[in-house]
């Protein structure tokens, strides 16, 4: 065989590999997201809130009003293709019930059977992504228990301060070069791409070991993959999704591959060398599953604080003011950002068997969607839900984390960065302002910014953060 030969036949195997790739995850979107989206469509039509948010990126600019027609008596309403609430009680009881377990890998579950059919016949999707088992999102206990259990430590509060100091350098050097960087451009910037990103993605990286002159790649990657976690998806934003997630399950294998030989002092490298309690450890499965899951919600939720907060801070500037007037308040600032805007507007669960909530019968295998965004301003907890208070006395009770076994890992983490780099922010450039429309990120489950242009104004003379 001759050499052209050869590469006609290497190009024509790798151009039917790719066609049946691309055929396999066209027949994944047409079974999932393309029947989830005539079904928003046509709730919508139909006048429901609920599809009216998943089915316009307009509407969910500002997605509160609808929330609120879904705030009846009732504990539970019909929503775009699953019962819904938006009450704090019932969110927190669902999320709490054993009852209930993660959607996970049964997003297929009451499809019609030709549909089921053809899913088995494409196959599941080569890269691991956040919602798939055997990711911590998407499995129940005892599964779950055991993964959290072997990266819990790197998240508790004593980790979290050790980090603080290092967090504080990051934001002042981010500052740094954020006020070179504007200094050509007349003091002009964009803060979501030259500081929110940034500081999360560099702490992250350094706490599990990765390279952070690659950090950009990162959020590249993980920005193209966070639609994931949507229901609905449109073809092109489906394609996007899963090369996204290829290019990082191919870079995160060949990374955990690596460590054994060259462990570091991190946490991936601690989980590739650490046995679990019964001798064993993860296998390689898990391991991607949980580096990737770490990662990503290690950086692409507190993106979301940061533009969120400076956001609100722009729209009450009365609130700012007080924050410079007293920063012990900046604690529970970082709690009402989460609060008034949470990072992650909604979650699900299945129920594991008939249950009731609230007094409301539920059947095993029904999908309850929880708008965690809705709960958090919800009024029979808040007073005047609906105001951003810097000191309002419950800020913390919001569940922008979540709640049960479930709640987020991260917690303090996202607390801690949000705090140090809002106030050092502000501190440094006590001026800050607008400098012109922000843009919203088109996700449904993630709420934050693509851009959020700013002008920095002088800088104070002060570049530490007090502890």
């Amino acid at each position: 065989m001759t050499a052209g030969t050869t590469a006609r036949t290497t190009a024509g195997t790798t151009a039917r590999t790719t066609a049946g790739t691309t055929a396999r995850s066209a027949v994944r979107w047409a079974a999932t997201h393309g029947v989830m989206r005539l079904a928003i469509r046509a709730r919508a039509r139909a006048g429901d809130p609920d599809a009216e948010v998943l089915r316009d990126p307009a509407v969910r600019e500002d997605p509160f009003a609808h929330y609120e027609r879904l705030r009846t008596a009732a504990p539970l309403v019909g929503g775009a293709f699953s019962k819904v609430s938006v009450h704090q009680d019932v969110c927190t009881e669902v999320l709490r019930s054993a009852d209930f377990g993660q959607i996970g890998g049964s997003r297929t579950e009451g499809l019609p059977p030709v549909l089921r059919t053809a899913l088995r016949l494409a196959g599941p999707r080569a890269s691991v992504g956040p919602i798939d088992p055997p990711s911590m999102l998407a499995v129940d206990p005892p599964e779950h228990t055991r993964y959290r259990r072997l990266v819990t430590r790197a998240f508790s509060a004593r980790a979290v301060a050790r980090l603080r100091e290092r967090t504080r350098a990051i934001a002042e050097e981010l500052l740094d070069d954020l006020e070179r960087d504007a200094a050509a451009s007349g003091g002009r910037t964009d803060l979501v791409a030259r500081y929110a990103s940034l500081l999360p993605v560099t702490v992250i990286s350094e706490m599990l070991g990765v390279p952070v002159a690659m950090r950009e790649q990162f959020l590249a990657w993980g920005d193209a993959a966070s639609p994931s976690l949507d229901m609905g998806l449109d073809w092109r934003t489906h394609r996007g999704v899963e090369r996204s997630l290829g290019e990082l399950d191919t870079w995160f294998r060949g990374h955990l591959r690596e460590l054994p030989r060259s462990p570091g002092d991190d946490l991936l490298s601690a989980l590739v060398t650490t046995a679990d309690d019964d001798g064993s450890g993860l296998t390689e499965q898990e391991l991607l599953a949980t580096a990737l899951l770490v990662f990503g919600a290690g950086f692409e939720t507190t993106v979301n604080l940061i533009g969120n907060g400076v956001d609100r801070l722009f729209a009450y500037p009365d609130q700012r003011r007080l924050l410079a007037e007293d920063p012990a308040l900046w604690p529970n600032a970082v709690d009402e950002v989460l609060r008034v805007e949470s990072p992650v507007q909604r979650t699900g669960r299945r129920a594991l068997r008939d249950t009731t909530v609230a007094g409301v019968p539920v059947r095993a295998g029904d999908l309850v969607i929880l708008v965690l965004a809705a709960a958090n301003r919800d009024p029979r907890v808040f007073d005047d839900p609906h105001a951003f208070d810097v000191t309002r006395a419950n800020a913390r009770e919001h569940v922008a984390f979540s709640s049960g076994i479930h709640y987020c890992l991260g917690a303090a983490l996202a607390r801690m960065e949000g705090e140090v780099a809002l106030q050092a922010l502000f501190e440094r450039f006590p001026d800050l302002a607008p400098a012109g429309p922000a843009r919203r990120r088109r996700t449904i489950i993630l709420r934050g910014h693509d851009t959020l242009p700013v002008l920095l104004g002088p800088a104070a003379d002060r570049r530490t953060v007090p502890a």
